[in-house]
């Protein structure tokens, strides 16, 4: 960031007064403009002991397997945006949609709140942003090729509550050390 969106003028990166982080603050007017964590929703779309999966047609992982989610946007909550993702990228429509998993990944700015939801009638088509959809039962997930490790973990989570019997809500945190080893933190299970 180099100029204020309120006035124009240049910015410069330091801890304002009373604070403990740096944050751009405008030289003129002294308004701070703080930085936040992106919030990506998604959904888990169930049928029949089976969970929809999309192919990226975008960057980055394009190819590769993914659920349904994207940023969230203005003026929406978490559940909105996990739906709107579901079907831009899914063509799919949900029912019984509810919170399943959140994640915090700091080392990249990032929350995950992702839901799971009943595919309406099992229909799916790719959207603008997926090259296919296509349903998968646990054995049939293309595991070596899911886009991102938030995917894996939520699926992992999903399958084991699937098999147990019983859904919880799931929270976690994921880091890269320095040599880029990903450790994932599961959170006590919520009931």
């Amino acid at each position: 960031m180099n100029f204020c969106s309120h006035c124009g003028s240049a910015v410069e990166h330091k801890i304002p007064e009373g604070d403990n982080r740096p944050r751009y603050v405008c030289t003129a007017c002294d308004l701070i403009h703080y930085q936040n964590p992106r919030i990506i929703a998604g959904c888990i779309a169930e049928y029949e002991n089976q969970v929809l999966l999309c192919t990226r047609a975008i960057e980055p992982r394009h190819g590769l397997w993914t659920l349904p989610a994207g940023f969230m946007e203005n003026h929406e909550t978490t559940l909105q945006a996990a739906s709107r993702e579901t079907y831009e990228e899914a063509n799919a429509k949900l029912t019984d949609i509810s919170l399943f998993c959140t994640y915090s990944i700091p080392h990249i700015s990032q929350v995950y709140m992702m839901y799971r939801g009943q595919l309406i009638d099992g229909f799916s088509a790719p959207g603008e942003e997926s090259l296919s959809t296509e349903l998968f039962t646990e054995d049939q997930v293309p595991w070596d090729k899911i886009a991102f490790p938030v995917v894996t973990e939520s699926l992992k989570l999903y399958f084991t509550d699937r098999n147990n019997g019983k859904f919880h809500v799931h929270g976690g945190e994921m880091s890269r050390d320095k040599d880029q080893q990903l450790t994932v933190l599961n959170y006590p299970v919520i009931s």
